[in-house]
């Protein structure tokens, strides 16, 4: 990887490409975190871009022009630096090397290695510093996870971790698991559980069946006054 510029320049943000955005989350609320920061404080932080044929992409800073462009300002600071498209992905890897990225952005960027730029997953570990069974299983989480449940990490409406769990369900129930987590505003710990329960059902039929009735099971009917119940033990018992 070449050295990059450091030099800070102001660039049009409505010029900015952004072919890289489908490598990162841009959830509502940090992207509301960032826009209150910039009327607050104004612009903390350089964007980091390169510069291919086609003209300046982001390689960090998605919230910040995103914000930005809601808040009609026309520039923003940003450093240009001199990479290749693989270096660019390699660059925007370190650049979240303490905060981390999650384990979804990840598998999106190895698999953007494989299948865009051609690299080898051996290359691919040791480009990225790590081991070559790292590459392997964030591979098979993005290959595994069905595209409609990507989309709804996309969209914000699953937490990716809740997205891992859903991974290890087979393809054939994701999509109906990922509806309840929507559906029901399952925290990550309550998926894990709902999956663990899936998987105890070894008949496909059962499992279809347990899905329809979280799915579209009426909400336990409220009689008045108290009742004895069992107090719940678990997460699975509250939902």
């Amino acid at each position: 990887m070449q050295t990059p510029d450091i030099e800070l320049r102001a660039v049009e943000i409505a010029s900015l490409g952004e072919r890289f955005s489908t490598l990162r989350l841009c959830e509502a609320p940090a992207l509301a975190s960032v826009r209150h920061s910039l009327e607050q404080y104004g612009q903390l932080t350089a964007l980091t871009l390169f510069a291919p044929k086609t003209g300046l992409e982001i390689i960090d800073g998605f919230k910040r022009v995103r914000a930005a462009r809601a808040l009609g300002w026309p520039t923003l600071l940003a450093r240009v630096d001199d990479l290749s498209p693989v270096d660019a992905k390699l660059r925007l890897c370190a650049l979240h090397d303490r905060r981390g990225l999650t384990e979804l952005e990840e598998a999106w960027l190895v698999r953007s290695l494989l299948r865009d730029d051609l690299l080898s997953q051996p290359d691919i570990a040791r480009r990225m510093g790590r081991h070559r069974s790292w590459v392997w299983r964030r591979l098979m989480l993005v290959e595994a996870l069905d595209p409609v449940v990507q989309v709804d990490v996309r969209l914000g409406l699953i937490a990716p971790r809740a997205a891992v769990a859903v991974s290890r369900l087979p393809r054939g129930n994701q999509q109906a698991a990922g509806a309840i987590v929507v559906r029901r505003g399952l925290t990550v710990r309550q998926t894990e559980l709902l999956v663990d329960e899936l998987f105890a059902r070894t008949d496909p039929k059962e499992r279809q069946a347990l899905l329809a009735l979280r799915l579209d099971g009426p909400a336990p009917a409220k009689t008045p006054g108290p009742r004895p119940t069992r107090a719940a033990r678990n997460e699975a018992d509250w939902m």
